[in-house]
């Protein structure tokens, strides 16, 4: 699922060097409970993974950008299931009318800043998209604090399809990529 955010809403600081424009943000979840993020911490998976994707200005336009080890810095934010969460409604709300592929909604004033948890420590390494082409062009952020969605929102994202509205339904659903080798990748830690 992507969204585009259609403001211009910039990530520096901490790990980075430079300035980042806020590019758009998608969610990878699973087909139940307890599966879906893409990042894992001791073992735990969670029931879903939100992205919020930014490129280095630096480097002129997105396009470019990918092209380099520094080009994206993508905040990584666990989901599971708990409380409802308000500003994920807004994004819900939206797909009413683009349940199946093909389909666009309008989606405008929307402000990222309230899908983020109260603590804003994180993980970092290089790495890669998640998605194919699976270019080295990231510098994660894994926020260490969960957001919560309800069971009823939960729902709601395992309702999309993949497939258009006169095709045999197919839910879109276990849209994550599993754990890969760490390898040689540092992660580092902006809290102890």
């Amino acid at each position: 699922m992507l969204m585009e955010a259609l403001c211009f809403a910039v990530l520096q600081g901490g790990a980075l060097d430079g300035v980042y424009r806020l590019a758009q943000f998608h969610i990878h979840w699973g087909s139940c409970e307890g599966q879906g993020s893409e990042h894992t911490v001791d073992g735990v998976k969670y029931d879903a993974e939100l992205h919020i994707v930014h490129w280095n200005v630096k480097y002129g336009k997105f396009a470019e950008a990918v092209k380099h080890p520094d080009g994206l810095a993508v905040v990584g934010i666990f989901m599971k299931v708990g409380n409802a969460r308000p500003e994920i409604q807004k994004v819900l709300d939206a797909l009413n009318s683009i349940q199946t592929k093909g389909k666009q909604a309008s989606f405008t004033n929307f402000d990222p800043t309230g899908l983020l948890p109260a603590c804003r420590d994180y993980w970092t390494y290089p790495g890669s998209l998640t998605t194919p082409p699976l270019l080295e062009c990231v510098i994660w952020h894994v926020l260490k604090e969960p957001i919560t969605v309800s069971p009823e929102q939960m729902c709601k994202l395992r309702g999309l399809c993949f497939s258009a509205e006169n095709e045999p339904v197919c839910h879109m659903v276990d849209n994550w990529r599993p754990c890969q080798p760490l390898k040689s990748r540092e992660v580092r830690a902006s809290f102890q």
